[in-house]
């Protein structure tokens, strides 16, 4: 059983950047993704916020930052935890579907999961015509008409994105006004992107693909829109299996408790990014993956 001083569990920007942090403390340090290295953050299709970059997509700045990490940790990739077990003096066995590793402390980095509408037609529909990310399906929905559902940054980014892919776009919103950032919603504006507002979705309907969806207003009248997709942006749960596993505290949310140090209420187990909840954003994602790293290597033989 190999061991190492920090695993890191979860490769999206704030486990990469503890991996990052860690890495050049000379720790000793594995990252672990059930999944491709990036999570969420490959979805993200432009960002003019992210520091040193006037416009970049989260594919690409992924690529950069898994580039960076590489040289200071090792990254293991479609790798799946099964059980975390803490050992009377203070160190865990992490199993996994592949090996099993002896750790110092975990940093908690598992993210967040997109929230689905749970509505008739969902399930069935996915991948014909329901998507989850404008960045992966877009494309083929050229010069066709899309629905996005949602009121937030996402949603506005997501339409954003899909109007400049050649899609008729129209935004689902259940309220009458939208949550995004002025910025946003001024390119929603300039771009002419047409608001359904104070309408929730109650059905997804089509034969082999999505046709159309019924919509309720909040005056209780009913709706029938015609549309070849769904592109659902309407938030996202945390994936904290695991730190209730490790009896770790979480919000009334389902989200980890941490303190300015990201420590959790369990000794040498940390978090940082989504999972924490709060803002959720890349740069705060990062710094956090980075306070986290950085506490666990100067708390290592304490």
């Amino acid at each position: 059983m190999e061991e190492y001083e920090i695993i890191i569990i979860g490769a999206g920007p704030a486990g990469l950047s503890a991996g990052i942090y860690a890495g050049r403390q000379n720790s000793k340090t594995l990252l672990i993704d059930k999944g491709l290295t990036g999570g969420l953050g490959l979805e993200v299709p432009a960002m003019e916020n992210y520091p040193g970059y006037e416009h970049i997509n989260g594919m690409k700045l992924i690529e950069h930052t898994k580039n960076q990490c590489e040289q200071y940790c090792q990254i293991n990739e479609m790798e799946n935890i099964e059980s975390i077990t803490k050992e009377e003096n203070g160190s865990f066995i992490i199993n996994t579907d592949k090996d099993s590793y002896h750790t110092q402390n975990i940093i908690l980095a598992t993210g967040s999961k997109h929230r689905q509408l749970n509505v008739l037609g969902e399930d069935e529909f996915k991948g014909r015509g329901v998507s989850y990310c404008a960045t992966c399906d877009g494309m083929f929905f050229k010069n066709r008409k899309v629905l996005v559902i949602g009121g937030g940054n996402s949603a506005a980014q997501e339409s954003i994105f899909l109007t400049n892919l050649g899609c008729d776009v129209q935004i689902v919103h259940r309220r009458d006004e939208l949550r995004a950032e002025k910025y946003l919603t001024d390119v929603l504006d300039k771009k002419g992107i047409n608001v359904i507002w104070n309408s929730v979705v109650k059905e997804i309907k089509g034969s082999q693909t999505v046709e159309s969806v019924i919509l309720e207003k909040t005056d209780g009248s009913i709706i029938e829109v015609e549309t070849d997709a769904l592109f659902v942006a309407i938030g996202d749960l945390p994936q904290n299996e695991l730190a209730i596993s490790l009896g770790v505290k979480l919000d009334d949310s389902g989200y980890i408790i941490t303190d300015k140090q990201q420590k959790t209420n369990v000794e040498h187990v940390y978090a940082a990014g989504d999972i924490t909840g709060g803002i959720k954003q890349w740069v705060v994602a990062c710094g956090e993956g980075a306070v986290a790293s950085s506490i666990a290597f100067n708390e290592r033989d304490l």
